[in-house]
């Protein structure tokens, strides 16, 4: 089964993330996939506007964690290969050619939080939830957009506790665009294109050139290149958080490996309550 779905509607090219069982958690063949859809939509003149959204109860809870366990991945060279083809998806949703936007319910979380950061504008529904929390298992984010968008003090404390914030804070932040109702989502999406598509395409692709390139001129390429290279000797280094959960994953599921991560935190915060 497809783990995309894809439809032209006038002059927008809706891609819809299918594997609403698994939160549609991103796995190999899903990066391909985006990949693909995303090289045809960049050269088709029909298309203006390009959304991103999901089936399911979430966007996405990022990467298929279950799919890495089983892969057994190890070493910093290995890791390098694999972050490598998931950065460069990422990117690729940013400097697409066209204007982006993700429209995102429930969890929006690591690889799939910086799928929808890669889009020119994100509108959420206030029941969605957003978050890198990959420093709860040994690992960090793999495209690290979130301190040019949200700015360095709120990405640090983001990375460094693995937080998720509400729909509301992300927008006060300057995450995300617009919270709206879970029922208006796609409506109010729809509406954003009728402001954005009438627009020359010529016009729409020479914005978007100036506003990579004001980005650029900022460093973001650099720094995430930089960040893949750190990544990867982070999710190399085989610590005992990594391989306890990743243990967990092979011998109980996904599911157990989430919650012995989560009562991890919990007692640590109970034993310093203690404590004072």
């Amino acid at each position: 089964m497809k783990t995309i779905i894809v439809e032209q509607v006038g002059p927008t090219r809706w891609i819809t993330l299918n594997r609403p069982d698994k939160l549609n958690a991103i796995n190999y063949d899903m990066v391909n996939e985006l990949r693909a859809e995303l090289n045809s939509a960049a050269v088709d003149d029909n298309t203006k506007v390009l959304v991103l959204t999901a089936n399911g109860r979430a966007f996405s809870s990022g990467y298929d964690l279950s799919e890495l366990a089983e892969d057994e991945i190890s070493g910093a060279l290995r890791w390098h290969g694999i972050l490598e083809d998931d950065v460069s998806l990422t990117m690729q949703l940013w400097s697409f050619p066209k204007p982006t936007i993700a429209a995102v319910h429930g969890w929006v979380l690591a690889g799939g939080c910086e799928l929808a950061m890669a889009c020119d504008m994100i509108i959420a529904t206030d029941k969605a939830k957003f978050g890198e929390p990959e420093v709860k298992y040994g690992s960090g984010p793999a495209t690290l957009l979130m301190p040019f968008i949200i700015g360095q003090k709120k990405t640090n404390e983001l990375l460094f506790t693995g937080d998720t914030i509400d729909a509301e804070e992300a927008l006060r932040i300057g995450l995300i665009n617009k919270v709206v109702s879970e029922e208006s989502l796609h409506n109010e999406v729809r509406a954003l294109i009728k402001k954005i598509a009438p627009t020359p395409l010529s016009t729409l692709r020479l914005t978007k050139i100036g506003l990579i390139r004001a980005q650029e001129a900022t460093g973001i390429r650099q720094a995430i290149s930089a960040n893949m290279d750190v990544s990867a000797i982070l999710n190399g280094s085989d610590s005992p958080e990594q391989k306890e959960f990743d243990d967990i994953v092979r011998k109980e599921g996904l599911k157990q490996a989430l919650a012995w991560r989560d009562a991890r935190f919990e007692e640590s915060l109970e034993a310093k309550g203690k404590g004072k």
